[in-house]
């Protein structure tokens, strides 16, 4: 038997492909979102923590550390900016720039970069919660012919729930500088601090912003919308919250029962993240917060999990009673980081698709490296190692190794790939971050075991070349 093919007219043809276009890169306002763009609805951009995205052209963060991220070619990049704003941007991993009081169309690359491919990270400045400004993103300028391109895939997605402690209040750069972000960089996790100065657990009738409400939203703003849990599944949540509840006149009875719920609507909303609530560092409602913890253990959830923080804010780590600052957020992370990796899922680090595999070489050799034991007891310990690019040129992947001199061995690493043989270690370049440019420097964690002694390593090489011990 023969089959024929029925006749198709070419304006059909032609009003379907239109058609199957519009269905793929439409944004839901109904704007034309091109992949490569630099719209706010370019898919190559990715909008990490909670951001109200209903207007295709301009997408507006909500609650302390959301930002966003992406890589593109050419040799420079703009931001454009509907209003004054206070930001910060990183490119291609190097240290983050602050810009105060910009607007309108923010030139990011005053010394045009490099022909080739760059990544862009950017987040606007809170003030305990609150943007300092209008932090409202209208896309991005590239070059004539340039294009953004995927943006590097990390390795889960952590999220920080809290107050202005959780914010970073009193530190030098407010959420960047808080423990929550840290975590998130030295884990090469997404992060995300659902956190606003002088909330509560609690909903209060004088007015505290209660996270046992405002968690599901996009923003802590009274009428905000729901937050689309869709965008993205948390793998691990850590809670601080109790600070505030005391000067509201909550009741034991009634934070209690607010905990429970709270994480009961964590779990509603992400079925597979383990929950951790943390002691807060003040001592109060704790026995509250372990009740909770155990009556939703009780009830058949095994991954939530209360964490004593007794000892974890240093003497000199308070800018006042309250805040910890720069050194005791990072007291924090030094601690809290290793419990969040224990209980990350088993994934492969992704490598992302945008850039070329890296190859590590040794055209570029110059570098320092700082080897600190940040924590350590008996037969464990946790330590870093971070290492600068010194050079005149962008590492395009990279290996750094040294030898423990006192049998040490490392059980678990993070911002890289970590192997030991005998004595050697090699930690190479995380997949999601490849690039190691001029003056950038990479800080990796890890944790160990020891016995006897636990000596600092005496050399270490960057692409086998020597760094300077800083």
């Amino acid at each position: 038997m023969k089959l024929t093919r029925p006749a198709v007219a070419a304006g059909t043809v032609a009003a379907a492909l239109a058609a199957l276009l519009v269905a793929l890169f439409v944004a839901p306002s109904g704007v034309l979102a091109a992949t490569g763009d630099g719209s706010p609805a370019d898919p190559n951009i990715r909008f990490v923590g909670r951001w109200d995205t209903r207007n295709a052209t301009a997408y507006v963060p909500g609650w302390a550390g959301a930002y966003l991220t992406t890589g593109f070619t050419g040799t420079t990049v703009k931001l454009r900016q509907r209003d004054t704003i206070d930001l910060y941007y990183s490119i291609d991993g190097g240290p983050d720039v602050y810009l105060q009081g910009v607007r309108g169309t923010v030139n990011l690359t005053p010394n045009p970069l490099p022909a080739g491919t760059h990544s862009l990270r950017v987040s606007y400045r809170v003030v305990a919660g609150s943007y300092h400004g209008d932090a409202v993103f209208q896309g991005l300028v590239l070059d004539p012919g340039a294009r953004t391109l995927p943006a590097a895939p990390a390795r889960g997605m952590v999220e920080f729930v809290g107050d202005s402690i959780t914010v970073g209040t009193t530190t030098s750069k407010n959420a960047l500088t808080a423990y929550g972000w840290l975590v998130g960089e030295q884990l090469g996790l997404d992060h995300m601090q659902v956190a606003q100065g002088g909330a509560c657990l609690v909903s209060t009738a004088d007015g505290c912003v209660g996270l046992d409400r405002r968690f599901v939203k996009v923003s802590a703003v009274d009428g905000a919308p729901d937050h689309d849990f869709s965008r993205y599944q948390a793998d691990v949540v850590v809670i601080n919250l109790g600070t505030n509840d005391v000067g509201h006149g909550v009741s034991t009875t009634q934070f209690q029962s607010s905990y429970t719920g709270l994480l009961r609507t964590i779990r509603g909303k992400y079925p597979d993240a383990v929950i951790l609530a943390l002691k807060t560092f003040r001592g109060r409602y704790v026995p509250q917060t372990q009740a909770a913890v155990a009556a939703v253990n009780g009830a058949g959830d095994p991954n939530v999990f209360f964490v004593d923080t007794d000892g974890w804010v240093p003497a000199d780590g308070l800018s006042d009673s309250v805040h910890p600052n720069d050194a005791g957020h990072r007291a924090i992370a030094a601690k809290l980081a290793p419990i969040v990796a224990a209980h990350l899922p088993s994934r492969p680090t992704p490598t992302p698709s945008a850039s070329p595999t890296p190859t590590p070489s040794d055209t570029y050799g110059a570098c320092t490296a700082h080897y600190a034991i940040t924590n350590q007891w008996p037969g464990g310990f946790q330590g870093e190692v971070q290492v600068t690019n010194t050079g005149t040129g962008t590492l395009d992947g990279w290996a750094l190794r040294w030898a423990f001199a006192d049998g040490q061995h490392i059980d678990q690493g993070w911002n890289g790939t970590f192997s030991q043989t005998g004595a050697t270690v090699t930690v190479t370049n995380p997949g999601w971050n490849p690039a190691l440019a001029p003056g950038a420097s990479a800080t990796l964690g890890f944790t160990g075991t020891w016995n006897g002694a636990n000596t600092a390593p005496a050399a270490f090489t960057l692409n086998g070349a020597g760094c300077a011990l800083a």
